[in-house]
């Protein structure tokens, strides 16, 4: 499932979310809340994807240098409202 992630991810991040969300169960397993998950769907797509991945690469919680990236697709998701602004 990851090799067909990354390129879906490259496309757009709701479509990797939706792939994730069909054929896995990460996304239930990494947010306790479903409607936490529906609400980073719609608003911090990358955060959201980025942080169901590192929570199930890791040991089941993000810690560490896994926070890093969560924050870096974070600052990704306010760079795309930034630049549809213009």
């Amino acid at each position: 499932m990851g090799c067909l992630v990354v390129p879906l991810a490259l496309i757009s991040p709701r479509l990797a979310l939706v792939a994730l969300w069909l054929a896995t169960d990460i996304l239930g397993r990494a947010f306790e809340n479903g409607l936490l998950a529906l609400i980073g769907f719609f608003l911090l797509p990358w955060t959201t994807l980025v942080y169901a991945l590192m929570w199930q690469l890791g040991t089941h919680e993000v810690a560490g240098f896994e926070i890093v990236l969560v924050v870096l697709a974070f600052l990704a998701d306010l760079g795309a409202y930034g630049s549809a602004r213009d």
